[in-house]
């Protein structure tokens, strides 16, 4: 896999508009989710509006997902940093210590189902202004979802007595029906192949229970070509025995993963994984790969899970990064450009696969190491412009936004979650250090929760529904390990400050072929924080990247010097060295001595 980064590497005189961080995540620092009456479910949405040294201005959006509210509605949540709200408006305030409330204005007590409210408010804040985590509306956490209630009745009679039994379960959603998070209340799919190839290495079984995707990265791989990347087993193999699996669960609910990753010209900037297809076979796309994958998912058998296909990945930002006249431009990314066969196969998938009830499909969106930079400088705008690329596909090919349920964020790679210990608008020398450390290179993110919630904002505004979530791939970006920093650098140098105070310990945040030092991160979660609907491996820790050295093969997957541990890079990585592992076999087979390395640097750690 390759995730490429655009390097800006830019001599800068005097002022320049560049968008912070808290600028572009302001709409994108939110918090989700769910419950209210008698059919809980309700979403909330935290968006501070403007920030100044002291104060701050903020919305709440509320939607009530469940049954209409008719007598009054109530909203709190808990700062956690000692803000106060000063003044409000569309409800009533009041706080009490970390606690706010929030009433309905007495002219508007209702708040019907789908209904939105937004009260907002003007607060005052030192040292920090995270924004709060949970929501309640009238008593009920929100999640985002609607959750389902079943009520049970037993009435047991005997000659003497009469006994009667209410049990009440809530959960999240039954099987077959659709809900907003389908990782919420829900198992998910453990390939028993990569199960058992990580059960064989030693220690391997601490974490061969962890649930991986299936990747269909050749049109064979649908029905089973016994490649190392895929095993001896097709869709439907993978389809009956996750049916198995979610049948064995006592709430029924499960959720199959699975990649598809075979577009024409696929990653046009890399070799490592190029794929089957030429720039213009795209009615082999269609025909040949994406709709047998119809026509075996809509099966009436693998109707009650709740199946999750990630799409293409390493595409669409492509043609913002590496296309002419950009300096990272490829010859193959300018041909991929101009065809439209990257929006034309990907927004076909969509609306095939969106067609299907229990299908929820998540879009690559590649990581804040690739498309962080936001500018108002188009030369140097990653960010809004891959929004802007990735929302073209609306409307053509049947893909509108109901079809999308989300994004992914890190597929493959290796960004950090967050950097615990410094942010990029740490101030070095008199300067913050995103303006001068050649790590950060001006970029406004150093971690993919901030990326993914701010994307999530933009993609928004950019014409998708605003009930997305985001997944991030956590399989090898935990960076633990002896090399960890455990603190802040006291360094008055601001790459040394950055280099010693940073977990994620590449050589550039663009590097993303095996990287050494790197580790197992969180492990799969559902709703770990607001907006992001999961954390997931889709990439299954001990899979490659690519091959260290040229190996001849029958996979349509060459050699990239990115995968070579002795090169010393090129432009799109700032011709820093890869930091590759040595003698790597081909993408998407087996690598041991990585997995290794993966258990052994792994954040948290293994037990």
């Amino acid at each position: 896999m390759s995730l490429r980064t655009f390097v800006r590497s830019r001599k800068v005189a005097g002022a320049l508009a560049v968008t912070s961080v808290a600028a572009l995540s302001a709409a994108g620092v939110v918090a989700s989710t769910a419950t209210a009456n008698a059919a809980p479910g309700c979403r909330v949405a935290y968006s501070i509006t403007n920030q100044w040294p002291g104060g701050f201005g903020a919305n709440v959006t509320v939607t009530n997902l469940g049954d209409a509210i008719t007598n009054g509605w109530t909203l709190e949540w808990d700062f956690a940093a000692g803000q106060r709200v000063q003044s409000g408006w569309n409800g009533q305030f009041s706080q009490s210590g970390a606690r706010v409330t929030v009433r309905n204005a007495s002219w508007s007590p209702g708040l019907g189902t789908g209904q939105t409210v937004i009260p907002g408010f003007n607060g005052s804040w030192t040292g920090s202004n995270p924004a709060p985590t949970t929501f309640r509306l009238n008593g009920t956490v929100c999640t985002g979802s609607v959750d389902t209630t079943t009520t049970t009745t037993t009435t047991t009679t005997t000659t003497s007595t009469t006994t009667t039994t209410t049990t009440t379960t809530t959960g999240g959603g039954n099987p077959g029906q659709r809900v907003d998070n389908p990782y919420v209340g829900a198992g998910v799919y453990v390939n028993p192949q990569w199960s058992a190839r990580a059960a064989a290495e030693p220690g391997g079984s601490r974490v061969a229970n962890q649930p991986t995707a299936v990747w269909l990265d050749r049109i064979s791989a649908i029905a089973g070509n016994g490649s190392p990347t895929t095993g001896s087993w097709g869709l439907a193999d993978h389809l009956n025995e996750a049916e198995k699996q979610r049948a064995a669960r006592s709430d029924g609910n499960l959720v199959f993963q699975f990649v598809v990753y075979n577009l024409p010209g696929r990653d046009c900037a890399a070799l490592a994984s190029n794929g089957e297809l030429g720039p213009t076979e795209i009615g082999r796309y269609k025909t040949e790969y994406i709709d047998k994958i119809v026509s075996i998912v809509s099966r009436p058998e693998y109707s009650k899970l709740r199946i999750v296909p990630i799409i293409e990945i390493d595409s669409l930002p492509n043609l913002v990064t590496n296309v002419s006249p950009r300096n990272t431009a490829t010859a193959n990314c300018d041909v991929m450009k101009s065809n439209g066969n990257y929006q034309e196969g990907i927004s076909y998938a969509v609306g095939q696969l969106g067609a299907i009830s229990n299908v929820y499909n998540y879009l690559d969106a590649g990581h804040h190491g690739w498309i962080g930079w936001g500018d108002t400088v188009p030369e140097y705008d990653n960010f809004y412009a891959s929004a802007k690329q990735i929302a073209a596909i609306l409307g053509k090919n049947g893909a509108t936004k109901d079809k999308v349920a989300g994004f992914i964020t890190n597929t493959a790679n290796y960004s950090a979650l967050e950097e615990p210990y410094w942010t990029v608008d740490d101030v070095v020398g008199g300067r913050p250090v995103k303006e001068q450390a050649k790590w950060v290179d001006w970029n406004d993110f150093n971690g993919e929760l901030g990326f993914a919630t701010g994307l999530r904002a933009e993609l928004v505004k950019q014409g998708f529904d605003s009930s997305i979530g985001m997944l991030i791939d956590t399989s090898r970006n935990g960076w633990g390990g002896a090399n960890r920093p455990t603190g802040k650098s006291t360094a008055t140098n601001a790459d040394d400050y950055v280099n010693q105070s940073r977990i994620d310990r590449r050589y550039q945040k663009g590097n993303w072929c095996n990287q050494a030092g790197a580790g197992l991160g969180e492990r799969p979660k559902a709703a770990p924080k607001p907006y992001i609907d999961a954390y997931v491996w889709v990439k299954p820790p001990g899979e490659s990247d690519g091959a260290s050295k040229e190996i001849p093969n029958d996979e349509g997957k060459g050699f990239d010097r990115m995968c070579d541990p002795t090169y010393g890079g090129n432009v799109r990585n700032g011709n820093n060295p890869s930091g590759a592992l040595a003698d790597a076999p081909l993408s998407g087979h087996w690598f041991s001595a990585q997995f290794q390395q993966l258990m052994q640097n792994a954040y948290p750690p293994l037990s």
